[in-house]
Parts: C-alpha cells; structure tokens; sequence
C-alpha cells in the first residue's frame, strides 16, 4: 500500500522488455537507424500534451528527480531562492537544503504551513514570497493530501517574476484523471512528475508546459539525460493511451478508497493527519505518529503483510488498479486495527490479507 508505487498493465510491462531496452539515440542523430525510436518519443510526447492539455512535454528524464534537476537547472541560477514545502511537513527532501538545491548552490525558503490542514497557509505564504521573491517556486510534495494554493498563489509568484513549477510526481494520475486539480490551467507555468505513483505508468519522469521548450531541452541533453531507456518511453505511450481511455474513473475510485480507507480508520481510533479538513482528496492516507511510533507500525504491518512506509502514508492507487473499492477499504481499515490497535498476531492477520489479495489477482483500468 505504499503511495509511492503502482502496478503497471501487462501491456505496459510487456513492452518494457522489448528490443529497445537495448537501443540508443540521441538528438544530434549521432546514431543511424533510429527514426522509429524517434517517433516513439515524439508519439509520446504528443500523447503528453493532448492527455494533460500542455503545449510542450519531455519524456526523457530517468526520474521525477531528474524532471526536477532539469526544471531547476533550467529556471534558476546559482546564488537564487527557490521556495517549496519543507521536509518536516512532507515536502520532498530532493528539492530542499539536503537535496539538489545544496548541490546546485540554490537558497531552499519553506512555504509557511497550517499543519491543522496539512496545506500551505495562504495569507503567510503571500507575505513569504514577497520578502524572499525566490526565483522558482514549487507547488507539491511527497505527503500529499489536498490540493495545494496554486490559484491563490500563482498572481503574487507573477509579480515577483517567479517561474511556477508544480511537482505533481504524487498526483500525476488524479491530474490525468481530471480529479485532484489542474496545474497548468491554475496558473503553473510547469508540471513535472514521476510516472510510476498515482499515474499507473513504468519507472519514470516527465515535464509538461505551457511554453519554455527550448530553455528545458537544452537542460535535458546531453547536460542532464543522455541514454532515455526508449523501452521505457515506449510503455509511457502505452500507460497514457491507458489513461486517456480509463484515467477519470480510475483517479476517481482512487479518492473514493482513500477516503473510505481513512474515514474507516478514524472509527476505529486511528489517529489521522487531516482530519480536519476531511481526511484526504488524494491517493493516500497519513497516519498522525512520532517518527520512532511510524517505525513500529511499519515494522508490525509487513509482519501481517500489509506494506506501507515507515512515515505511515497508505496509499489506495494499486489496491483500485486490483479492482478493490469502498468494501475491500473498510476491511482493509479492520486489518490494519487489528494489529496496531488490538494487538492481534500479526501472523494471524496476514492469512486474512492474503486471503483478501487473492480475491483480487487482475488488474482492471487497462
């Protein structure tokens, strides 16, 4: 159940191990042979634009870390601010003081945050952006659960000449889907994401924009992306072509588990970040424990076979891939209580999880 994985279609995988897993090409046309290799990647990336209504899309970044160097490299400087969620109120630690803004020579600022419902704090924020005017600013993080202010915010980012950037690496297939929010139409001048979470894709980046095409390609080869593993842009074509057909109902029964799975929960005296505020709008559910509390439960639910992270984040995005809905989440929530609230063997739990896994062996939305 972890939030940061999925399971691709047997369509998708099996294009993954294609003749051109072992194939190059390059855009100076260094190599020769490779027209067929570069529609693929221009197929896809057309299919980018149309499934997410974006005027340009790169495909080759290795990684949703590496769409984030690239869209970084690209818009700031060395000396510059950039601004996002901090690590302690889960944004991703790869774009703060530890990750590549360090390497780089970037300046990290923290969005203020109202941590009763787990989102960036509008008015504080406002004021942040005007004192720091940082030169990029990213929307998203890794502990996800509402849609982020980029509407309320993106006007004060325009007046103080900031590139907005939303890393949708979480959410990429609620936003395919049309049902957490729409980056690019709230004012984002660039969403970039991982294509293997939400979106139900191989292990991958994307960049998609209403414009700068030229200031991202250059960042992209051969500065950042040489070899793009064309296997694996050609199974994103396919995991698109997925989503363009069955992305609205999937992303919508995604938010429908999540919220079962965490209202399910609650009733049974788990403590939930967000409650306030209606628990989750996204793929996953955030258990409210210390760091040393998260460990243990991680440690007694893979006991019971039931995987989720050590920040206790569980995500519903490969449990509705299984065709597993509001029903198989409220006895979910009961598996779960019975190891971490009533002490039950976890051994003994584990019989009914694998019980309830083999029920649901196909995969649906494909």
């Amino acid at each position: 159940m972890l939030p940061s994985e999925n399971f691709a279609s047997d369509a998708v995988r099996s294009v993954l191990s294609c003749d051109l897993s072992n194939r190059y090409t390059a855009p100076d046309h260094f190599y020769m042979g490779t027209k067929y290799t570069d529609q693929i990647q221009t197929e896809t990336e057309n299919l980018a634009k149309d499934l997410f209504k974006a005027n340009f899309a790169e495909v080759r970044p290795l990684s949703g870390h590496l769409a984030d160097m690239i869209v970084l490299t690209a818009f700031a400087n060395r000396g510059d601010t950039i601004m996002s969620v901090g690590k302690t109120n889960g944004g991703y630690p790869g774009i703060s003081d530890i990750g590549y803004p360090r390497v780089y020579g970037l300046r990290f600022r923290e969005f203020p945050f109202n941590k009763r419902v787990f989102n960036i704090d509008v008015e504080k924020a406002a004021i942040a952006l005007e004192r720091e005017r940082p030169k990029v600013v990213i929307f998203g993080a890794s502990l996800i659960l509402f849609p982020h202010p980029v509407r309320e915010l993106s006007e004060t980012c325009r007046n103080i000449g900031a590139t907005v950037v939303y890393d949708g690496s979480h959410v990429l297939g609620l936003i395919a889907g049309g049902q957490f929010q729409d980056p690019l139409r709230e004012g984002a001048d660039v969403l970039i994401g991982s294509t293997h979470k939400s979106f139900f894709g191989p292990q991958g980046g994307i960049i998609l924009s209403k414009g700068h095409e030229e200031k991202i390609r250059k960042e992209v080869h051969p500065a950042i992306v040489d070899n793009a593993h064309w296997n694996r842009i050609a199974a994103l074509y396919v995991a698109l072509s997925e989503s363009r057909k069955f992305g609205r109902r999937y992303a919508s029964q995604v938010i429908r588990n999540s919220k079962s799975l965490a209202r399910t929960l609650d009733e049974h005296g788990i403590k939930l970040i967000g409650k306030d505020a209606g628990f989750t709008e996204s793929h996953q559910t955030i258990v409210d424990v210390t760091p040393e509390e998260g460990v243990r439960m991680a440690q007694r639910l893979e006991k019971a076979n039931i995987i989720v992270d050590v920040g206790v984040r569980i995500g519903t995005s490969e449990e509705t891939r299984r065709g597993m809905k509001e029903k198989e989440m409220e006895h979910i929530a009961e598996l779960i209580s019975r190891v971490c609230v009533e002490n039950e063997d976890p051994k003994k739990v584990s019989r009914d999880v694998l019980r309830l896994r083999k029920e649901f062996a196909g995969i649906e939305y494909c």
